[in-house]
């Protein structure tokens, strides 16, 4: 891809917070590149507990804007990507000794009022010794409980979504390429970045946006600025097993530190436990799921579920850092998951990114936007929330009927390579499939369910590199392949053209 010499803005991070103000600022109008160092979504923003909630918890700590806005967002995100984002009904088992019942039916009624609600149902109190929901649980322990709705979403693929619509739109999207540094003059910056291929390019840009997440204070030290403001590194573990119970729902449970673990449905065949609430040095290196964190996660979902959960059964752990604007809080959970842009025009723009959480990616990139929009001399209009993701479009059906109209148009893909494909690609099914009438036509299973003809799609449109981008990040096939289905992917996907 050749890179411009030179922009109007140079995003600094390729996770949702930098590909969602790329998306929103080349949408109105201005020249925009990208430059992620590793792989779109690598970190952070594919690491996530994977919801679109409005944060319950949040309620206690009377962040009370910051939960406004992330329930509007719900809405929002259903509309513009109702193949990665879907509603999900959360089951809250009742512990009296933690919140009295008045308590949790007063946060609940704050929970679905606070917001318009379109499509998501209200909640309501259960009798968790009568009814589905309860059998995974201790009896009667756990005798009633709560549910409320809340949305789950494919975190990465929501990045990857709004860097591809930024890149369609015209945006110059640079994965792998790392920004180096950066001097700036009165009305632009002077930027040196580093391909894949280890040569060195100099960018001008009128502005940046240094979204670069739990780097973003090595990124303002490249730019030889201060930043006002710190953020706080805090490390999210999760663990997955075999699924401890049939059904759609998900639990959200009080933990005897006040804390909360989610358990989710995930992959069809899994269960989806998180979070952990963890201090992170950045000397230690890639986050990962300490022994600790996942004895934590265990005794937590067994105090409560009757099929205890133990490190032994666990198929695969994953863990992110949070880089949380620094409140001053002493308690990890307690720090604010809101965010802080922060704007500094002494000279060319430049705005840094502090904190954040990927329900509320697409107000803080209107946010950013606008004020860019500003120091550059023109706002622009706001747009995002009503245009569609790449695949978005299901032409005004919802998932289940566009999967019904998809089956019947493809009756040779197996039902459940369809559903994925659908959650994976949505609208843009036929261009994936691009005219194939069978599976030898798609050129055939090289693991996991990843066909050739998708593969192909991959790496034209979602710049698909190497194997782990493919089976960790566009999918997560490899959660379902062995050892060894895994090694033999990656020698057939070498073999796939580019």
């Amino acid at each position: 891809m050749a890179i411009p010499e030179s922009v109007d803005l140079l995003v600094i991070g390729g996770g949702v917070n930098g590909s969602g103000i790329a998306r929103d600022m080349v949408g109105r109008g201005f020249s925009v590149m990208l430059v992620e160092r590793g792989d779109i979504a690598e970190a952070t923003s594919s690491s996530s507990s994977k919801l679109i909630h409005g944060g319950i918890r949040y309620l206690e700590t009377y962040e009370f804007r910051l939960v406004r806005e992330a329930l509007a967002e719900r809405e929002v995100l259903l509309g513009i990507a109702p193949h990665i984002v879907w509603p999900m009904r959360f089951v809250l088992p009742h512990r009296p000794e933690m919140r009295p019942r008045w308590m949790i039916r007063a946060g609940l009624f704050l929970y679905d009022h606070l917001a318009s609600r379109k499509s998501l149902p209200g909640s309501e109190a259960l009798a968790l010794d009568r009814l589905p929901q309860g059998e995974p649980l201790k009896q009667p322990q756990f005798s009633r409980g709560f549910a409320y709705s809340d949305c789950w979403v494919e975190d990465s693929r929501l990045v990857l979504l709004n860097a591809r619509d930024a890149a369609d739109r015209g945006a110059t999207i640079l994965p792998r390429t790392e920004f180096l540094s950066a001097k700036r003059t009165a009305d632009t910056w002077i930027a040196t970045i580093r391909g894949a291929d280890r040569q060195e390019h100099v960018v001008r840009a009128r502005a940046i946006a240094n979204a670069a997440g739990p780097w973003v204070m090595g990124a303002q030290d490249a730019t030889g600025t201060a930043l006002a403001g710190r953020v706080r590194l805090v490390r999210g573990s999760h663990i997955v097993v075999p699924a401890l119970y049939r059904g759609e729902q998900a639990y959200i449970l009080q933990n005897d530190d006040r804390r909360v673990v989610f358990v989710i449905p995930y992959e069809g065949e899994y269960s989806l436990i998180g979070t952990t609430d963890v201090p992170h040095d950045p000397a230690q290196g890639k986050p990962t799921c300490t022994p600790e964190e996942a004895a934590y996660l265990c005794e937590a979902v067994s105090r409560q579920f009757r099929k205890p959960v133990s490190p032994d059964s666990i198929a695969w752990t994953y863990s992110g850092v949070r880089p949380l604007h620094d409140d001053g809080s002493d308690n990890p959970s307690s720090v604010t998951r809101d965010y802080t842009l922060a704007m500094d025009t002494q000279g060319a723009p430049l705005l840094s990114v502090l904190g954040g959480k990927i329900t509320t990616y697409r107000r803080l990139a209107e946010d950013a936007a606008r004020q860019i929009g500003r120091a550059l001399g023109r706002e622009g209009a706001d747009w995002t929330g009503r245009a569609a993701l790449p695949g978005g479009d299901l032409g005004g059906m919802s998932r289940a009927t566009f999967t019904e109209s998809m089956a019947a148009s493809h009756p040779w893909l197996p039902r459940e390579l369809l559903d994925r494909l659908i959650r994976t690609h949505g609208g843009e099914l036929e261009r994936v499939i691009d005219g194939a009438t069978s599976i030898e036509a798609m050129g055939g299973d090289l693991g996991g369910g990843i066909t050739a003809r998708e593969l192909e799609w991959m790496r034209a449109h979602e710049w698909v590199v190497a194997p782990e981008d493919v089976l960790w990040r566009r999918t997560k096939r490899g959660l379902h392949m062995t050892h060894a289905e895994r090694e033999a992917f990656a020698a057939r996907f070498e073999t796939v053209a580019a």
